[in-house]
């Protein structure tokens, strides 16, 4: 880290009179790996260093990236990006981001993955494969199991007085199988996540798997009908995150946001808080600095059903008359930072998943989704998604059901919140699930 500061304030030495300049240097690895019966079907390792920097003068903003660390390849890409700044459009809120004395909490979030012996996670993956396969007698197939890790270091510097840098590692393998019976085929996955292979629980991602493939064996369309639905905790974070991205302040700046010009308005059901924390060692995309160099902080979406605010990077806050929350998120060295969520989640209740659906006379347990991003409409906040999981009658987990239809608005969604379980699941994505259940959702099907 200190390598990549150093190098990021050599380049600052050289800003011009009158212009701000920002350098961002990184570092990454990654690993990938994918077994198929027994034998390596594919091992890819990449790595990646390079300095993006970005030129703001006479409010027109100028950047160029370079894919290596070489001082004298370095120095090229910053007069190529003052270059790109006379042809910018002027615009009034460009401007770097400023300390704003927000200290960034202490994280311990990286781990040597790339010391880790790749023959170690070539046989981590072996095993999750023979895991799946034998979890149960009606596995036919295990589709894939793979294992990925990576380490990321960066470092952002700025003629403003910002200078951050941070070292973060991630883990995790995956696997999916194929259930028959009869002549009924059903698929289903499973996954664990950490920061290094020994936090990686092979025997959970296999049985996961083997659970969801052969609970939906069987499964049968049914009739349309209003309903309640209960979110399994992987499709509750897959809606988690596309409702988090209708709070994003670039978006509604842009009007494309249900939920503009309503803070201060109920917009959900009194059991909803959403929040959006960086901070927390325990998400999967965890980070105690964001794409421009600010600290991360616990931001508050919705509180009680309240709606709090929105999401800003600094160009989003000087432009919406607010400040940043912390949360400019960028593709690594080779983009300007954009605005986004990092780890957002729904807070746990105090019922268990069990004891949840026991309290529904007549509902849906949905497992699956397909087609959720392309089936919402994230200006009017309708969606369309096809669905599967498990019926639910008199309390108790009835027939499986597939190629069923949910649909009903975002808005709507939040507000029909009935009860959210405490089985808080930790996954690869930065939204963190649990079970939800919501009322009076359209199910159609036959």
């Amino acid at each position: 880290m200190t390598e990549l500061l150093a190098l990021a304030d050599q380049i600052l030495a050289h800003a011009g009179d009158g212009e701000q300049l920002e350098v961002v240097a990184v570092k990454s690895k990654d690993t990938e790996i994918r077994v198929y019966e027994g034998d390596i079907e594919s091992l890819a390792t990449a790595e990646s260093q390079g300095v993006g920097i970005r030129v703001i003068a006479d409010n027109k903003q100028g950047f160029a990236y370079a894919g290596s660390l070489d001082m004298e390849v370095i120095l090229e890409t910053l007069t190529e990006a003052r270059d790109n700044a006379t042809f910018g459009t002027p615009d009034e809120f460009l401007g770097l981001a400023e300390p704003d004395g927000v200290e960034p909490v202490e994280l311990d979030l990286y781990r040597d993955v790339n010391a880790a012996d790749t023959n170690a996670k070539i046989d981590l993956a072996k095993e999750l494969e023979k895991a799946a396969a034998g979890a149960e007698p009606r596995i036919t197939a295990v589709e894939s199991a793979d294992y990925y890790d990576g380490a990321y270091e960066a470092a952002v510097a700025s003629t403003t007085g910002i200078r951050s840098a941070s070292q973060e590692s991630t883990a995790y393998v995956s696997v999916s199988v194929l259930a028959s019976e009869g002549d009924d085929t059903q698929d289903g996955y499973g996954f664990a996540v950490g920061r290094e292979l020994a936090d990686l629980d092979i025997s959970k991602a296999a049985a996961d798997a083997a659970e969801r493939s052969t609970k939906l064996l069987g499964a049968k369309q049914a009739p349309t009908e209003r309903l309640t639905i209960v979110l399994d905790p992987y499709v509750a974070a897959q809606f988690i995150s596309i409702i988090s991205s209708t709070l994003n302040g670039e978006m509604v700046l842009k009007g494309r946001s249900p939920f503009a010009e309503r803070v201060g308005e109920t917009v959900a059901a009194t059991q909803v808080t959403l929040v959006d924390n960086p901070t927390d060692p325990r998400h999967f995309t965890a980070s105690a600095a964001d794409g421009e160099g600010m600290a991360t902080r616990r931001n508050v979406l919705i509180d009680g059903g309240e709606l709090k605010g929105f999401v800003h990077n600094c160009y989003t806050a000087r432009r919406a008359g607010t400040e940043t929350t912390g949360s400019a998120v960028r593709g690594g060295f080779k983009s300007t930072p954009g605005v986004g969520t990092r780890a957002v989640s729904i807070a746990p209740g105090a019922t268990s998943r069990n004891d949840l659906i026991a309290g529904i006379d007549n509902g849906l347990l949905v497992t699956s989704v397909a087609g959720l991003h392309s089936g919402v409409n994230p200006i009017s906040g309708d969606f369309s998604t096809g669905a599967s999981g498990l019926r639910i009658r008199n309390g108790e987990l009835a027939e499986p059901i597939r190629e069923v239809t949910i649909a009903s608005t975002l808005q709507k969604m939040l507000l029909d919140v009935m009860t959210i379980a405490d089985d808080v699941e930790w996954l690869p994505m930065s939204a963190t699930g649990v079970s939800i259940a919501i009322g009076d959702i359209t199910m159609s099907g036959s």
